[in-house]
């Protein structure tokens, strides 16, 4: 891992934190992206899937991108959600990124309608085209319904926009071979699966608990930087829990905005429909991860 990756190794999927009437509080986004990045983050992902994308409106997605941009300056790389399975869709919304700040795109793969293989390809060569920006791919065949295939990453890894991959497949094998054969960036996907993902040949992960746990994440990762894998490997075992209550429990965005409550990060746990706030006994189960990883 010689040289720092351009989009940088410790980075979180942010929440967007919400009023009590489901409104976006902007403020509290970039108190929240402020906090991550004095607590070790290179990066920071808004509008992807933890910051509940698919039912916040374009307007808000702008809004959101243009304060954490303005908060965190250039201490950090911002890095907006603008895939969709609209290509059109997603190609203004990249377009409106590159006006309002962002550094990259993530363009997750096409959900739901299938696309073949070569409507991969051209949906995200076309994302690729629509701005300067660097893209980074999002590989989630469990939400996506659909994998990138080998020839398709190597057919995209040929465009210069295209620089990296976010990569939440948990096929190792297949990891090892495509960093090799692309030479793009890949990137944990998988909060339980970072040190896994480092060990292969990462360069770094886009994470949910990340920024529940900004400052053991930033161990971890230096701790692989440095070659101590041991100590690597206690923090990942440290943070167990916290991830096993964010991710396993029920809905990722839902159990770290539970998370961020507790720890006073955040002013409340609202979530959009069809999310749902944290039960009691769900944010139990946090509070009690919280105190192993802080002890």
């Amino acid at each position: 891992m010689a040289g720092a990756p351009a989009l940088g190794r410790v980075l979180s999927a942010m929440v967007t934190p919400m009023r009590d009437d489901g409104s976006i509080d902007l403020d509290q986004a970039q108190a929240l992206a402020v906090h991550l990045v004095d607590h070790g983050h290179d990066g920071l992902v808004v509008s992807g899937t933890t910051g509940e994308s698919p039912t916040t409106s374009a307007e808000e997605k702008v809004d959101l991108l243009r304060a954490v941009v303005e908060a965190v300056g250039d201490r950090a790389v911002v890095i907006a959600g603008t895939g969709s399975n609209d290509t059109a869709k997603s190609v203004e919304e990249t377009r409106l990124a590159q006006k309002v700040g962002a550094d990259a795109v993530l363009a997750v793969t096409p959900y739901y309608n299938k696309p073949p293989q070569a409507g991969l390809v051209a949906h995200f060569i076309a994302i690729a085209d629509a701005s300067d920006l660097p893209v980074m791919v999002y590989d989630i065949p469990g939400r996506s319904g659909i994998a990138i295939a080998r020839e398709t990453y190597v057919r995209i890894a040929e465009h210069p926009g295209i620089c990296a991959v976010k990569d939440a497949r948990a096929d190792y094998w297949l990891a090892s071979e495509l960093m090799q054969a692309t030479g793009l960036d890949w990137y944990s996907g998988d909060d339980a699966a970072n040190l896994l993902h480092f060990a292969n040949g990462a360069v770094g992960f886009v994470g949910v608990t990340s920024q529940v746990a900004p400052t053991a994440y930033r161990e971890m990762a230096d701790a692989v930087l440095a070659g101590r894998w041991d100590d690597a490997r206690a923090v990942h075992r440290r943070l167990a829990p916290i991830v096993e209550a964010v991710m396993n429990v029920t809905q990722g965005a839902i159990m770290a905005k539970a998370a961020l409550v507790e720890q006073g990060l955040i002013g409340g746990p609202t979530v959009r429909l069809p999310l749902v706030p944290a039960d009691e006994v769900q944010r139990g189960l946090v509070r009690e991860a919280l105190a192993v990883v802080s002890a």
